[in-house]
């Protein structure tokens, strides 16, 4: 299959080289990370441990073949700008495969590629971007994909299929949406602590006052997703939050990355889609709101 992963930064990057051992796979990402590959090609480290030559561009102009699948990894705030760089590369049987965090892109891909083309998913590898060319892979995880509309196509059979080939351990849903609020309320409980706090996950149950918020955290996310109809228990996604958190102890959070780092972070896509939406229903998001103002003002520092 003809695959290209658009925002190939540490998880797409992953994706990308363990689909390249059986399909033609190009990477398109940021100008240092894909002339470092083109150098030296893309090593992994941990959990993967692979050096291998793989195609790698900045654009989407460049690219040699029709795609079959798009593998959109890119930060959701870059989700519109993508989705304008990728459109003329679609035909009618193209499939635009969302594996972000958040819960706005799939909205956002909708609306400018049409909603026949998409695919969502959600992972829970953990991936490291350790320097242009190199990526640590920390911690192997599941993937789950579905339609949005909850079939079982052979379109996604085809998908889950070409994963589990490659080695990506992945299931099908017939609920992804479901599936994208957990891994949202999951990071919305995890990820802006560790952030404001420049902490790795495991820190938030070392200290039993940070515990107690993440569980409070959890709770509001919660409710908020139940005002959307989407009915997830507090008590389950607490303790799915809390095995995170022990499954991924030594790692730092994608957010704590961008903080380090000095980039934007995806807290509007996650805790602000909360806050939006919690006072859109009228769902108390105080936790969220505070959250939201802590990250900001991390960001405008």
């Amino acid at each position: 299959m003809n695959v290209v992963v658009f925002g190939a930064g540490a998880i797409g990057s992953l994706f990308g080289a363990l689909l390249a051992k059986q399909n033609n796979v190009i990477l398109i990402g940021r100008s240092a990370h894909m002339t470092q590959i083109k150098q030296d090609g893309l090593l992994i480290e941990g959990k993967t441990q692979l050096t291998l030559s793989i195609p790698a561009l900045e654009s989407p102009h460049d690219i040699s073949f029709s795609p079959d699948l798009i593998l959109l990894t890119v930060k959701s705030y870059d989700t519109e700008n993508a989705c304008y760089q990728i459109q003329p590369l679609l035909h009618d049987q193209t499939i635009v495969l969302s594996l972000q965090n958040g819960l706005d892109n799939v909205e956002k891909i909708t609306h400018h590629l049409g909603k026949q083309h998409i695919l969502a998913g959600v992972t829970t590898h953990g991936v490291f971007f350790t320097k242009p060319g190199r990526i640590t892979h920390t911690g192997k995880g599941k993937t789950i994909l579905g339609e949005l509309d909850g079939q079982t196509s052979e379109r996604l059979k085809t998908v889950v299929s070409l994963f589990n080939q490659a080695g990506i351990d992945t299931e099908m849903s017939t609920d992804i949406t479901i599936e994208i609020w957990k891994k949202a309320i999951v990071n919305s409980s995890i990820n802006p602590l560790t952030a404001f706090l420049g902490c790795k996950n495991g820190y938030l149950l070392e200290n039993p006052i940070l515990e107690k918020i993440v569980e409070l955290i959890c709770a509001e996310s919660c409710r908020i997703a139940s005002s959307e109809h989407v009915l997830v228990s507090p008590s389950e996604m607490i303790e799915m939050t809390k095995e995170v958190i022990h499954d991924t102890v030594e790692n730092y959070s994608s957010m704590v990355q961008s903080i380090q780092q000095g980039k934007r972070t995806e807290i509007d896509s996650i805790n602000g889609e909360l806050l939006r939406i919690g006072g859109k229903n009228k769902t108390d998001p105080s936790l969220n709101r505070i959250l939201v103002e802590l990250i900001t003002s991390l960001n405008h520092s």
